[in-house]
């Protein structure tokens, strides 16, 4: 779920959000927030995963963490860092 969309009345949905407050997105539903990690499992899924198939699905990730999360720190990054040491305040 995204900040603006609404979903079907009494649904059940997982929001990425920083916030959540009652009706938010939408009457009556049940919202988790969660990582984008876990919204992306949820979405595989079609539904909320136990603990251990949240682990199994993202075991994926472990090998490719250093170019998933590469961003991230993106302080890191050459290109990233010759643009932002031409800013001026």
């Amino acid at each position: 779920m995204g900040n603006q969309a609404q979903v079907r009345k009494g649904s059940t949905a997982v929001s990425t959000s920083t916030r959540n407050f009652p009706n938010r997105l939408g009457i009556d539903t049940r919202v988790f927030l969660s990582s984008a990690e876990l919204a992306a499992v949820c979405a595989l899924m079609g539904k909320i995963p136990s603990v251990a198939e949240y682990m199994e699905q993202v075991k994926s990730l472990e090998a490719k963490a250093a170019d998933v999360y590469r961003y991230m720190n993106f302080d890191q990054i050459a290109e990233f860092k010759e643009v932002a040491d031409t800013v001026t305040m």
